[in-house]
């Protein structure tokens, strides 16, 4: 029988036939992709023809396109809806997809050719497009090793490959962990009802009777902000830490080490003399020096801060009649309760506006109003029955499929991502996109946000806006193919929207009677807007530092004391933890996208704040014209040129770190 995976898609939209594809389909796809794609490469190198940008470049753009339509399929399901199947083919592809790059990366005469347009660039006629391919190319055979030869680019090669296995292996641990750790729940004090219904619909999803907590973030954050049973918060927190450091198979803690080590024998192998280094090479931060000096802005006056507010939560603390000190389980319950004292703002009352449903609208709203996109629920078989699919037109044209799967379980990965089963290009034809929005939410009949949860919807749409705008000719600059510390812009500005006015008056209504927020419920979230900013800016620095530490220096043979030995430097709060300890620093150790990188985040927010700014002055959140400086110079441009020269276009300068400053509140 034809394998699904390989046959000519005749479904609408060529979206990929899910009810057709079965897990025993994807190893003898990915087989033949590759071995299509050895092909298509041999044919590339070999040929006695001299190398023109098309047929070496263009070439090579579509040499994957089979391995790109299967592995496209393949790691959406593998990270969103996992199973024993399809975690043992990700282990075995690990190796087989790194050996298969090496192989690209190695192929002396491809190599030669690409080296033979940089040599005559100025003579080939290329557009400005082409000519940031080229260079695109070239480096990403030079940063890869393509220049190495004998034993430095053989261990190169296993290097990589072992880092491959292992980040899948840290990854397969987390979920590991998150999938097998559950509190069964007989004490449901101080938990208001959208958290007890959450925990039922936990426990039913487990085969279980009753109420149980995950580690699933949208329903153990609420558990630790409401439940009055201090030793059961204490106990969930012990779990929610430990992800990945209990002993056994899935302990993470050698992994990092192994992956720390290799990474720095692939920096020095490729000439530098960090990791950090190497990887900051090519973003906007340039240097570790430049982002340490980005997150040291930050880090005074947030710690300042936050140590100011531990002072309030252990007042509440001694209140309570506990005798202190406050510990790390505690603070986001007595948080809770001070943010009702000075903003009279309970987040049970704010819930039922913020409905799954309501977020989603407000979401596509505010693309329409700023961006002219329509959205059209589709009526389609896909991979898992909780996920959406929606077609996106703009005057009738299709402009891409966006697939949101919302709701946690115990089959996803945590954590909430953006990714595409299909990029778009021109080259070849005119190809839109197919994207995907993971997120984690508590279900519940029905699904109710906290503000937090609305924030990381928008977060994450405002990614899928990135690849459903783009318009480039080459897939390899299209949409979120741009510099990691830039890719957060387009995320963390469209997070603004959620924070106008107008957008919650029209769009904040109650799931059961449809009325609007209240005026004084509403000025009151608003107002409260950078409540506990000194905690959720120390945790998340905090993880940043501990990141560029690890790889701007010799490998540490202990992560864990590493990690501590940094805190312990800054003056870590001993009641705030790191936002995303290293056994469970998925960010960093399942692959290299965040590896030197996780401080992507703030440096994209000193643009985001700047960048909502440019809307602001025109007294218009949805000014068409600043929309479209934004969307012809970052969205539809994706990485056709240096980041810093898109964000200038667009604002006509760089910003500083002021703005960000302001935004959290930490301005002095």
């Amino acid at each position: 029988m034809t394998n699904p995976l390989l046959a000519d898609w005749q479904t609408e939209f060529r979206l990929p036939p899910f009810s057709e594809i079965a897990d025993d389909h994807f190893a003898p796809a990915f087989d033949a992709a590759m071995a299509s794609g050895r092909k298509a490469y041999a044919a590339i190198a070999d040929t006695p023809e001299p190398p023109s940008f098309a047929n070496t470049i263009e070439a090579m753009e579509l040499a994957d396109d089979l391995l790109d339509r299967v592995a496209g399929v393949f790691f959406n399901l593998a990270s969103s809806d996992s199973n024993p199947a399809r975690e043992g083919l990700q282990r075995e592809l690990s190796p087989k997809l790194s050996a298969y790059s090496s192989g690209i990366i190695n192929n002396r005469a491809l190599f030669e050719r690409i080296e033979a347009l940089w040599d005559t660039r100025a003579t080939l006629g290329l557009n400005a497009e082409q000519a940031r391919v080229l260079m695109l190319y070239r480096r990403m055979f030079l940063r890869a090793g393509a220049a190495l030869q004998g034993e430095d680019a053989a261990r190169l090669t296993e290097v990589k490959s072992r880092l491959a296995s292992l980040g899948t292996q840290f990854t397969q641990n987390i979920l590991a962990d998150e999938r097998d750790w559950m509190m069964p729940l007989d004490d449901l004090s101080g938990l208001p009802d959208f958290v007890v219904a959450s925990a039922r619909a936990a426990a039913m999803e487990r085969g279980r009777e009753g109420h149980v907590i995950t580690l699933s973030r949208s329903l153990i954050v609420p558990f630790l902000q409401f439940s009055t049973r201090r030793d059961l918060r204490e106990q969930a927190y012990a779990a929610w830490v430990a992800r990945g450091a209990n002993g056994g198979a899935t302990d993470n803690r050698a992994i990092a080490a192994e992956i720390l080590a290799l990474r720095a024998e692939r920096a020095a192998l490729l000439g530098h003399e960090t990791f950090a280094r190497y990887k900051l090479e090519t973003e906007m931060a340039g240097t570790p020096e430049a982002v340490r000096d980005l997150l040291m802005q930050v880090w005074e006056p947030a710690r300042a801060s936050a140590l100011a507010d531990a002072e309030k939560l252990e007042a509440l603390l001694r209140a309570d009649g506990h005798e202190g000190p406050l510990e790390p389980w505690d603070w986001r319950f007595y948080a809770e309760k001070l943010r009702q004292a000075e903003h009279d703002l309970d987040e049970a009352a704010l819930k039922p506006y913020l409905s799954l449903e309501s977020m989603i609208t407000a979401a596509f709203d505010c693309a329409n109003r700023l961006f002219g996109l329509e959205f059209r629920q589709l009526d389609l078989p896909l991979y898992h029955h909780d996920a959406r699919a929606w077609e996106v037109t703009r005057d009738g044209r299709h402009m891409a499929v966006f697939i949101g799967d919302y709701f946690a379980r115990a089959s996803k990965r945590s954590g909430a991502w953006c990714s595409t089963m299909r990029g778009q290009r021109k080259l070849g034809g005119e190809q839109r996109p197919i994207v995907v929005n993971i997120c984690n939410f508590a279900s519940g009949e029905p699904a109710l946000l906290s503000y937090d949860d609305a924030r990381t919807l928008f977060h994450e749409f405002g990614h899928a806006l990135h690849q459903m705008l783009s318009d480039v000719s080459y897939s390899f600059i299209a949409g979120t193919s741009v510099a990691r510390d830039f890719v957060e812009l387009p995320s963390q500005l469209y997070e603004h929207w959620l924070e106008v006015p107008e957008v919650l008056a029209r769009h904040a209504r109650h799931f059961d009677t449809g009325e609007a927020m209240p005026q004084d419920l509403l000025d009151r979230l608003l107002a409260a807007q950078n409540f506990d900013q000194g905690f959720a800016t120390v945790e998340y620095v905090a993880s940043a530092l501990v990141d560029l530490e690890f790889h701007d220096g010799p490998p540490v043979a202990d992560p864990m004391q590493k990690q501590a030995e940094v805190l312990d430097a800054l003056g870590m709060p001993r009641a705030i933890r790191m936002r995303h300890a290293t056994p469970h620093f998925a960010h960093v150790f399942s692959g290299d996208g965040y590896s030197s990188g996780y401080y992507s985040y703030m440096w994209s927010e000193v643009m985001d704040a700047d960048a909502f700014d440019a809307f602001r002055e025109t007294g218009d959140a949805f000014d068409p014209a600043t929309a479209a400086r934004l969307e012809r110079f970052i969205l539809s441009a994706g990485g056709s040129d240096e980041a810093e020269t898109l964000y200038t276009a667009f604002r006509g300068r760089m910003p500083g770190v002021e703005a960000l400053l302001k935004g959290r509140g930490l301005a002095a």
